[in-house]
């Protein structure tokens, strides 16, 4: 079995979208899927950045809603029916699966992965920020929940600006960090055979439409359409209807 350690990484251009084959969505049209709050609470550890206060609301992609299965029949979740599942079955690990999604843009906005590692190592530690935590009851395993995640870590001897800060979104079985550092980022969860990811990578250089270009602002970015859209897809994964 082939597996994904997770590494600490600088804040990822995403990927552009390839010529895959599409993958056939199940039309079933819903109603968009009420949409949570980011977290409350002060983030732990290093302190998020400070909203920007040009920042304006953006057109919202969840006024319709579609409801995709893999094809393994493992999960489904919602999606706006203005993006795309691309299936990108050829990159999966052995006796998994992997899909991509692009908002309308086409930007990538999150990747599920299944039969992937379930721990990773832990060489250094960074100062991290928590934006946005939510349980996902409905992914429980062997008597625990998984949350999603918003969160970052610091990297203090950076000089390039754009490898400072890395910030991803995603499920993820690890415990909360305590204290002023925790280990990189790791979003996995656990699911038979082995674990699943679903998620995505944050940079602030590539703002929605609307806002201003290279602005490090994740806590604005929580308030976003794109994010609260991204977001709603995520926390919508559950295991499919037999």
């Amino acid at each position: 079995m082939t597996v994904v350690l997770a590494a600490c990484v600088p804040p990822a251009v995403a990927p552009s979208p390839s010529s895959s084959t599409l993958a056939e969505r199940s039309p079933q049209s819903s109603s968009a899927p009420a949409k949570s709050a980011p977290a409350t609470s002060a983030p732990t550890g290093s302190a998020a950045a400070t909203p920007n206060p040009t920042a304006k609301p953006t057109e919202s992609a969840s006024d319709n809603w579609e409801t995709y299965t893999t094809a393994d029949g493992q999960f489904m979740f919602d999606y706006p029916a203005v993006w795309t599942i691309k299936d990108r079955a050829a990159e999966a690990t052995p006796g998994g699966i992997f899909v991509e999604v692009l908002n309308r843009d086409g930007k990538s906005m999150a990747t599920l992965q299944t039969n992937t590692a379930t721990s990773a190592a832990c060489a250094e530690k960074y100062p991290y920020s928590l934006l946005d935590l939510e349980p996902l009851p409905a992914l429980a395993h062997g008597g625990a929940v998984p949350n999603f995640l918003f969160e970052g870590r610091s990297n203090p001897n950076a000089t390039d600006q754009s490898k400072m800060d890395t910030l991803e979104y995603g499920i993820t079985s690890a415990p909360e960090p305590t204290g002023p550092s925790a280990c990189p980022i790791s979003h996995f969860f656990a699911w038979p055979p082995s674990g699943a990811v679903f998620g995505g990578v944050y940079s602030p250089f590539q703002m929605p439409p609307g806002y201003p270009p290279n602005t490090d602002t994740p806590e604005a970015y929580t308030e976003t359409d794109e994010y609260q859209d991204v977001k709603a897809v995520i926390v919508s994964l559950r295991p499919a209807e037999k």
